[in-house]
């Protein structure tokens, strides 16, 4: 018999993938706070030194779990048919964390079996959603299923090479796994942000002066920021790579000024959104601007991965965890303290790296803020996750 806590965990996207995301959160960060701080004297049991564990682990676990959280509570919200069964959420949960586990314990494993074991999730994954979204086939929504493929696409390049097929791949494969997850949120982020800030207003009465999402601007940040990862796989040129993110980046800060964020600012739940999309948007500008000697990429990397990936996620879980459990859309005080702390965290790291005398202390710094964050979203939803839904009240925000 399985208990009714566990039962409850396993029956949505949101519960299980978004517990474990935050989790996953905590664990790698907190790895590579006590490697750093060892100065390397530490070893891990992965093949791959600490560095690549890292940002591995980041970008396909943390991240993976992410996108399956929101995908697997969204799409059936989107096209009206009911929940997963407990055993897909138990298997599919099963899947990703035996893919965790296979990286931690890679130097003991055949690094095939270890790749295999960690590639499998996301077809499974895509699949199903696929299978969800063709009851009711959208292209804004099966664009979604184009940036797992390239996303999944980044996961295979790194594991051809820790495998021993090429010898020069892991380091696109990583970098255009990130990309994107930020092509992501351009994309869902884009949606989202400008269309929960109008129901606020609408809500608190006020009718003009509403968010603009013009259709031309959303395409024009959104079409580069898909083909930067796509550019950056495939080994296109710097400048073409830098030209598309560049583009992205710019005409994403165009859209984040029509979106009227300044109103939000008493709405932690609501101006989170806004802050996470600009910083994502600022992250690809970098990452333009370094692809032409005018900005370093490690700065770009981190601003994207923590300021526009941790943020924005950070962001959509607390949300999409309140509102689909029946709670009111208004932030526990410790969720608001971690939307404050993760864009604290960018800036920390983008300052490591430019001035060289407060890098190790920076980062340290960085990593305990991202962290404390995260251990704010999750002890402040535990509840949630493993609690019964409420009666839905009204919404708030």
């Amino acid at each position: 018999m399985i208990a009714a806590p566990l039962k409850r965990l396993l029956s949505a996207g949101y519960r299980v993938f978004f517990l474990l995301a935050g989790l996953s959160a905590i664990w790698i960060i907190l790895v590579w706070e006590i490697w750093q701080a060892s100065l390397g004297d530490i070893s891990l049991p992965s093949a791959q030194p600490p560095h690549l564990w890292h940002a591995h682990e980041m970008i396909f676990g943390y991240g993976g779990a992410a996108i399956a959280g929101f995908l697997l509570t969204a799409a059936p919200s989107w096209t009206k048919s009911g929940p997963e069964p407990m055993t897909f959420f138990a298997a599919t949960s099963g899947l990703w964390l035996a893919g965790r586990l296979a990286i931690w314990w890679s130097g003991s494993l055949p690094l095939t079996a270890v790749a295999l074991i960690d590639l499998l999730f996301l077809p499974i994954l895509a699949g199903r959603i696929l299978q969800t979204l063709l009851k009711r086939p959208k292209p804004q929504q099966m664009i979604l299923l184009v940036a797992i493929l390239i996303f999944w696409s980044g996961n295979v390049l790194v594991h051809l090479e820790w495998v021993g097929i090429t010898a020069d791949t892991a380091d696109r494969g990583l970098r255009g796994g990130l990309l994107s997850l930020c092509a992501l949120i351009m994309i869902l982020g884009g949606r989202v942000t400008p269309a929960f800030t109008r129901n606020a207003m609408l809500r608190s009465g006020r009718e003009t002066g509403l968010p603009a999402n013009p259709t031309p601007l959303a395409v024009a940040s959104i079409a580069p920021a898909l083909l930067t990862p796509i550019a950056l796989l495939t080994g296109a040129p710097h400048w073409v790579t830098g030209t598309l993110a560049l583009a992205a980046g710019i005409f994403g800060l165009a859209r984040t000024a029509l979106w009227r964020g300044t109103w939000a600012y008493k709405q932690p739940i609501i101006w989170t959104l806004h802050l996470s999309y600009a910083l994502n948007a600022l992250g690809f500008v970098l990452l333009g601007a370094a692809s032409f000697d005018f900005a370093t990429e490690i700065n770009a990397l981190h601003m994207l991965g923590i300021g526009g990936v941790g943020g924005m996620t950070l962001a959509v879980m607390s949300r999409a965890a309140l509102g689909h459990s029946g709670r009111n859309l208004i932030a526990p005080k410790a969720i608001v303290l971690a939307y404050v702390l993760i864009p604290l965290a960018a800036l920390l790291r983008t300052a490591a790296s430019l001035w060289p005398t407060i890098y190790m202390t920076g980062i340290l710094l960085s990593g305990a803020l991202w962290v404390l964050a995260f251990t704010l979203y999750t002890v402040a939803l535990w509840p949630v996750f493993w609690g019964e839904r409420l009666h839905k009240p009204k919404p708030v925000a």
